[in-house]
């Protein structure tokens, strides 16, 4: 069997004031060909996971394209178009193929288009013969629209929020596409959805309310004929008209099996709306625990996280921490930042210098201004690191130059490169072990809990400004249809 590999994956948020160029792609990767097969390394991620399933039953893989930007703006519709040109490319002069795979996000957007994976999966189906198989990984968040519900084409979500099960995912999707090849499986999709948009804060699917709904779509499996229900809360930055909550379900060759589970799972999800609503307290109050309570309190700087789109440089956390004297604390408090310039002067400066740096708003200059800081250069870095933590264990991570700022007690991890603050490396690499702090802040709403969980004493998530804001209440929102909670009484 010949089964042609692919991957765009970005997630866009349409509430920042920048958008995703090529330069944010090549910040972290794009394999062409044959990289694509060895390039992962150790990641704990789809392709390797879709590989590893290809390999052992004897299919040969045929590599396209991998290219990764993480989180932010739309995409530039000229960048997508290179990208997805040269993968198109590449399957053309594979052909002929057995199936396709690709592994996608779901909640990318372009500057003139909300739905770019649909048109990639529509384009790649346009080379290949009808009837050719193409199995598709999504993330948890994506945005799912009817348009996806295409011939020969079939979605499998992860399962777990933090994203913990990606390689496990790519797995069950090459399986999934294996099984349709030899005839054991006929998967036909139906999909469901609710006007509401969830708060990653309370999206967990281990624990709390959505906990409920994951087990019962687990169940569904067990029980067959459903082989795949996925939960998609979204990604809630987004400002589209059919965003919301949709419960996405592959059935073997039942299509009215499959739209009664899909049904099921979102009506389960609707009638938890209110207790999906998250607990948020006020940073000023996060600070004054993490400083006054024994052990590590772990805050969640949930409006400025680069895994939904946020650029990482809002400087709130900083004002704050200043403000409630952590600076002269007993204890110490870490908070990352991002902002090129500020690790270019720090670095030029040199470690143990006292450096008086400008510091904040490098990416979002219209959500706030910067701040003028004094301290000593603590460490320099490149900023590469490996992820040891649950998630996307084995990647590599690339922060771009890197520098620690003391400020009294206050360790500042400025970093170049926007990127997801899911593993404690973003400390551990530039030379801070979180155990050794008070207070820990990480821009990250909910997949941070995965690897700080054992080393806190407490978790607090605290309601900061940014673009992505987990008070839904507070997303400026113009063009979502309305009634939707929470944002309407319904």
């Amino acid at each position: 069997m010949r089964i042609a590999l692919g991957s765009i994956f970005q997630e866009s948020n349409t509430f920042v004031p920048f958008r995703t160029g090529m330069q944010g792609f090549l910040d972290h990767y794009v394999l062409r060909g044959d990289a694509l097969l060895t390039g992962f390394g150790a990641a704990r991620v789809e392709i390797p996971g879709m590989l590893a399933v290809l390999r052992a039953a004897g299919a040969t893989p045929l590599p396209l394209l991998a290219a990764y930007a993480g989180a932010g703006g739309p995409v530039e519709r000229a960048v997508f178009e290179e990208l997805l040109g040269d993968m198109l490319a590449r399957l053309k002069a594979a052909l002929p193929v057995d199936g396709v795979l690709l592994a996608l996000h779901g909640a990318m957007a372009l500057e003139d288009e909300e739905d770019p994976e649909s048109e990639i999966i529509e384009r790649v189906r346009a080379l290949v013969p009808p009837g050719t198989p193409i199995g598709v990984s999504f993330d948890l968040h994506a945005h799912v629209t009817p348009r996806l519900l295409q011939p020969d084409v079939f979605v499998v979500g992860y399962r777990q929020y933090p994203h913990i099960d990606l390689y496990e995912t790519g797995e069950r999707t090459a399986r999934l596409l294996l099984d349709t090849l030899a005839g054991r499986r006929r998967p036909v999709m139906a999909l469901a959805k609710r006007p509401m948009i969830i708060s990653p804060v309370n999206g967990r699917t281990a624990d709390g309310p959505l906990a409920e709904v994951a087990a019962a779509a687990r169940a569904m499996e067990d029980a067959g004929p459903v082989l795949h229900a996925s939960l998609f809360p979204v990604q809630p930055w987004l400002d589209f008209e059919d965003l919301g909550f949709a419960a996405l379900v592959c059935a073997d060759g039942d299509r009215a099996a499959a739209e009664a589970a899909a049904e099921r799972l979102a009506a389960m999800a609707w009638d938890r709306r209110e207790r999906l609503l998250p607990d948020l307290i006020p940073v000023e109050e996060a600070i004054r625990i993490g400083l006054s309570e024994p052990g590590l309190t772990v805050v969640s700087d949930s409006g400025d996280a680069p895994s939904g789109g946020a650029g990482g440089d809002n400087v709130a956390v900083l004002r704050a921490l200043i403000a409630a004297g952590a600076d002269r604390a007993e204890r110490l408090s870490y908070l990352t930042l991002v902002d090129p310039p500020a690790a270019r002067a720090a670095a030029a400066a040199g470690p143990g210098a006292t450096v008086l740096l400008s510091l904040g708003h490098h990416f979002s200059r219209n959500d706030g201004s910067p701040m003028m800081v004094s301290g000593r250069v603590q460490a320099l870095t490149d900023g590469d690191y490996v992820m040891r933590d649950a998630g996307a264990e084995g990647t590599r991570a690339h922060m771009g130059l890197s520098a620690v700022i003391a400020l009294g007690a206050i360790r500042i991890a400025i970093r170049s490169v926007p990127g997801l603050e899911w593993d404690t490396g973003i400390y551990r690499s530039v030379g801070l072990d979180p155990r050794d702090a008070a207070l820990v802040f990480v821009k990250s709403p909910s997949h941070f809990r995965a690897s700080y969980a054992p080393l806190a004493q407490r978790i607090l998530v605290a309601d900061t400004p940014g673009p992505t804001c987990t008070n839904m209440r507070k997303v400026p929102f113009r063009r979502v249809r309305r009634p939707v909670h929470p944002l309407d009484p319904i």
